[in-house]
């Protein structure tokens, strides 16, 4: 008996020394061999290899302070907060020069201290929500909430990102913070590829054309200014208006584009063929173009002092050539019963009504650029159709209107008082929407191909390409879509797709910073933004009826299933050692 518990103890200790062993040697293997395993079903914390390279390349410290902290925090933004600490540990196994704090902005020792750090934080880029409790009948707690990062590298200015997705008119914080969680990565790796950019990227907005003005463009501007040099163009035929030349040691002549992105925002006027001769070689070389452009004129401001209008086709001579990168803008205006309104006044009071020429745009495909993206407002929009004369060209829908749609041919006429008449809805018949935005994306066919002297074509400093390299454009058939309005009492520009009367706002400025960033960034950043993650969202009413069942279960059995644990374990010992004590005794 004593031998067998001599070997019992020697088989212990050996077994003991073995997992040592294994765990010090996986240890050793572990420093070698970088392996991280993600068990989640729709593989949550696996980075992409855009996010993975550019960790890997990194130099010097990148610092996220966030300020999502607090114990007075709402759950699903306690939810946030966690999701994005986990985001940002996942970085850390990335790359060591990953370093963050979280903070709480409504900690202060005076009230006067907290709105001074709120207004810093505005000032700085930040956007905050208000939250209110709902749960429970008859509360009337409110908080201020800032989900968001300022984020700083070396001596560069910080930047600022925003972690939370645009809140649509009357949806739960829940489904946006959700919908957020789904495009962390995308935030705060963007946000790290912009910090550490030795050279900011260039857009260009032109002019010269009736284009929207600097006040018109104000808002977007100065959104775009935090990560971009920005810059009003006028081409007027100038050669070296949106390329550069440069010669190598051999004298042989390059041609670069000038800008990463140019911006066509509304022209009004026709666009000459040497400025269609260039934008087009820009294009060829590589050049991106954010094409704003609208076949029909029409505009609120004629119904100022009259109730009607008509809204005419204009030519700005650019079908002929977006026909040929592969869409055609059709002479039309599209009328939407999912719309946004306008107020008329009627015995002293602001009453709204449907405005059917603003249709709330939806998107019209998966698109990462425009994925859960709805009401994107827009002001006499067409539609377009994709062609079929460009070979080599991906055509890729992005905005449509809802399936409550009308289209109205040129000459239309535009009266006020169908803001007082009901709708014939059997007139709003397009059910499936029409399409009112693409991505274009491939390689171009010049539109002077064949058609320019042969002289042109062999002049090396030209470098007059018929086809593009690998490129992209955005066409967009409403200028307004990137005009902001302006406060009625201080005439200071609105946030982009604020309406100044309602105050409700759109996501004009989501879209236009992902198009723009898709076509500066192209498609490895905006890929990111595809992931999709099963959103488990609970039952409100559910829960709030079966708290007391839940906290129960929760907290009540789980104690009771240890202690019923703990006197079976008691007897199975009681018993064993009984027996082996009867065993020895005979």
């Amino acid at each position: 008996m004593e031998n067998k518990r001599k070997n019992l103890k020697k088989n212990q200790i050996v077994a003991f020394l073995v997992t040592i062993a294994i765990v010090v040697l996986l240890n050793v293997i572990g420093s070698y061999v970088f392996t991280r395993f993600d068990l989640t079903s729709e593989k949550r914390y696996t980075l992409s290899p855009t996010t993975k390279e550019i960790l890997k390349n990194l130099n010097d410290y990148v610092y996220f302070r966030v300020y999502l902290e607090g114990d007075d925090l709402p759950a699903e933004y306690k939810k946030m907060r966690r999701e994005t600490k986990e985001m940002l540990d996942e970085f850390r196994a990335y790359s060591k020069f990953i370093d963050y704090e979280f903070i709480n902005p409504s900690e202060g020792d005076n009230d006067a201290e907290i709105r001074d750090k709120y207004t810093q934080l505005y000032q700085s880029g930040l956007d905050f929500t208000r939250w209110q409790d709902q749960g429970n009948i008859g509360s009337s707690r409110q908080l201020i909430i800032w989900p968001g990062a300022l984020v700083s590298y070396r001596n560069n200015t910080e930047i600022a990102v925003n972690l939370l997705h645009e809140k649509q008119n009357g949806q739960p914080d829940e489904y946006a913070v959700n919908s957020s969680i789904e495009n962390l990565e995308f935030y705060l790796i963007d946000a790290v590829k912009k910090v550490t950019r030795l050279e900011r990227p260039k857009i260009a907005f032109t002019e010269g054309h009736g284009e929207l003005s600097n006040e018109e463009l104000g808002s977007i501007a100065q959104t775009l200014s935090r990560n971009y040099d920005i810059k009003r163009l006028a081409i007027d035929g100038r050669i070296d208006a949106l390329l550069h030349r440069t010669q190598d040691t051999t004298r042989d002549v390059k041609v670069f584009p000038s800008y990463d992105a140019v911006v066509v925002a509304k022209p009004t006027e026709p666009f000459d063929e040497k400025d269609k001769f260039l934008i087009d070689q820009y294009i060829m070389h590589g050049g991106k173009v954010l094409w704003l452009v609208e076949p029909v004129y029409a505009t609120m401001d004629s119904l100022q002092d009259k109730e009607s209008t008509v809204g005419m086709e204009q030519d700005l001579n650019l079908d002929d050539m977006l026909f040929k990168y592969g869409v055609r803008l059709n002479r039309d205006l599209l009328l939407d019963m999912t719309c946004a309104t306008v107020p008329i006044i009627e015995a002293g009071e602001r009453t709204f009504y449907p405005w059917y020429y603003f249709p709330l745009l939806k998107a019209a495909s998966d698109h990462p650029i425009v994925r859960n993206m709805n009401g994107i407002r827009a002001d006499f929009v067409s539609s377009m159709d994709a062609t079929t004369s460009a070979n080599g060209v991906e055509q890729i829908p992005l905005l449509k209107t809802s399936s409550y749609t009308k289209v109205s041919g040129t000459p239309v006429f535009i009266s006020l008082a169908m803001l007082r008449q009901k709708p014939n809805q059997r007139m709003f018949n397009v059910k499936d929407g029409k399409i009112v935005a693409y991505l274009l994306k491939g390689n171009f066919t010049s539109l002077y191909a064949n058609r320019i002297p042969q002289e042109i074509v062999d002049d090396q400093a030209t470098d007059f390409m018929e086809e593009s390299v690998e490129t992209a454009m955005i066409v967009v058939a409403d200028g307004d879509i990137i005009r902001n309005q302006f406060d009625i009492k201080t005439g200071a520009p609105l946030p982009l797709g604020q309406d100044r009367f309602s105050k409700y706002t759109y996501n004009n400025q989501n879209f236009i910073e992902n198009a723009i960033s898709y076509l500066v960034d192209g498609e490895d950043m905006i890929d990111i933004r595809s992931r999709t993650l099963t959103i488990r969202l609970l039952d409100t009413k559910k829960v709030n009826s079966e708290r007391l069942k839940w906290q129960v279960i929760n907290t009540v059995v789980p104690i009771a299933i240890i202690i019923v644990f703990g006197f079976v374990l008691a007897l199975v010992r009681k018993r064993k050692y009984s027996k082996t004590e009867r065993h020895e005794e005979k």
